[in-house]
């Protein structure tokens, strides 16, 4: 026992005490270190809010980050979806002179909508297959190309008549109404399931074109009514700035729309109920989306309502809005072209009627903005769309009996109340629904639309009743 070596083995309490003062003086050593670096105070705000920001407060930030600028670029949107058009309805002067026999304000809409109606039918019973952004981009740039022909047209004729021309000019007509199914019915599904705001911002742009062309109507008429050739130097002048309007709206569509945060919040939010049509859009804005993966964890995702089902479930709303363009159709431009009579303003008369109408149609897209001037009952809507079809009367004796104050009245209400209840329709109507259901439920609202005006420019025809052709 004397020459062994004994080992006490320490007691279990001390490795723990050991332990604590080696943190100690790691804590003490990393104290001394840090004391030496100097950290700029903007990298440690930085770190503070990636710390207190969570990916859900992340997400909801997208929900408000770029509001007013998509404001705008929907505005843009809007006018570009549409300023062509209104450049052909507005030179309808001009037109008249060209081709005189052969009603150009009658029969250019009779050539537009069918092909309108038609593609937006075949689209809407497939938007749930579709490439949105693609199907915008080739709208877009049909809006464009069909612009370029018109200008090209009447340069190669010298601005002559003739039924070659005016076939021509048909047949642009058509275009037109095939870009506007391509892009309406796709703008008007992608922006049901943002916010209202976007939705009546769109609107707006699609109702100051018409102001717009307008008063560049009114201008290059005071400026080359005592010129050779004024007629078709103003209306060269419309299509050059519809050209450049529709490659503004392309290009904002194309590169800045699908990169805004509270977009790319929409499409998201949209893309998790199941929409698959918002993919390409959402790639664009440098999102990745793995929709098969989320489908197959929740399989619910895919489930929504039919498009018969959401059609039942708001047949007013589709007949409210085919029931207001069915009458400002009927009105709007033909009547106020040719069946307006004569009057102290002469030329300039049906010019006036149709700037009065699109500044009227214009300012009140913006009334609903104000919660207590919106109509939000579903049978105040009905009630005052259908009390629209007293104009019709109020429009025939006021220009067999009235003068031209009380047409411009007329005409100015009729312009008042169609911007008015668009808005309050198309806002209220994509409330509830998931967004794949608010994206079929948007083109089926302009379906609808695109349907009255149709019928509407159809029974434009019977004011010719009794008439001279």
């Amino acid at each position: 026992m004397c020459g062994t070596h004994v080992k006490i083995a320490e007691p279990h309490y001390f490795k723990p005490i050991e332990t604590v003062g080696l943190c100690l003086e790691r804590i003490i050593l990393l104290f001394r270190f840090n004391r030496s670096l100097v950290i700029p105070e903007s990298q440690k705000r930085s770190w503070r809010e990636a710390a207190m920001t969570t990916p859900d407060e992340k997400e909801a930030q997208g929900k408000f980050e770029g509001k007013y600028t998509a404001l705008v670029v929907c505005w843009f949107l809007g006018n570009g979806s549409l300023v062509a058009w209104n450049s052909m309805l507005t030179i309808g002067d001009y037109y008249l002179h060209v081709f005189p026999k052969y009603h150009p304000s009658r029969v250019l809409p009779m050539m537009y909508q069918p092909f309108a109606v038609g593609t937006l039918a075949i689209l809407a019973y497939n938007e749930a297959k579709l490439n949105t952004r693609r199907r915008n981009l080739i709208g877009y740039t049909l809006f464009f190309i069909s612009t370029l022909s018109v200008l090209v047209l009447d340069l190669a004729t010298s601005g002559k008549g003739g039924i070659g021309t005016f076939i021509g000019i048909c047949v642009i007509s058509g275009a037109f109404g095939v870009a506007d199914a391509y892009v309406q019915g796709g703008m008007v599904g992608d922006l049901s399931f943002m916010a209202p705001e976007f939705m009546q911002s769109f609107f707006a742009g699609l109702a100051a074109s018409g102001a717009l062309i307008s008063a560049l109507r009114l201008i290059t008429k005071a400026a080359f009514e005592n010129t050779n050739d004024g007629l078709r130097k103003g209306a060269l002048m419309f299509f050059a700035i519809s050209i450049a309007f529709e490659l503004l709206s392309l290009l904002l569509y194309a590169f800045v729309f699908p990169k805004l945060p509270i977009v790319k919040y929409y499409r998201l939010k949209a893309a998790s109920e199941g929409s698959a049509t918002v993919s390409a859009d959402l790639a664009a804005g440098g999102v990745q989306m793995e929709l098969n993966q989320r489908v197959e964890e929740d399989p619910k995702r895919l489930e929504r309502l039919s498009n018969k089902q959401l059609l039942l479930k708001n047949i007013d709303y589709v007949a409210d809005l085919y029931l207001i363009y069915v009458v400002t159709l009927s009105i709007f431009p033909g009547f106020l072209y040719e069946d307006t009579g004569s009057h102290s303003l002469g030329s300039w008369y049906p010019l006036v009627l149709i700037a009065m109408y699109n500044v009227f149609d214009l300012i009140s897209r913006y009334i609903p903005l104000i919660p207590s001037l919106k109509i939000v009952s579903r049978k105040g809507l009905m009630f005052a769309i259908l009390s629209r079809f007293l104009l019709i009367p109020a429009f025939y004796f006021t220009a067999k009996y009235g003068d031209q104050g009380w047409m411009i009245m007329l005409t100015s209400f009729l312009g008042l109340t169609n911007g008015y209840l668009t808005i309050c329709v198309m806002t209220a109507a994509p409330k509830g629904y998931k967004g794949p259901e608010q994206n079929a439920l948007g083109n089926l609202l302009v379906l609808f639309l695109l349907a009255g005006i149709f019928s509407g420019v159809t029974l434009d025809w019977l004011w010719l009743i009794g008439k001279r052709w």
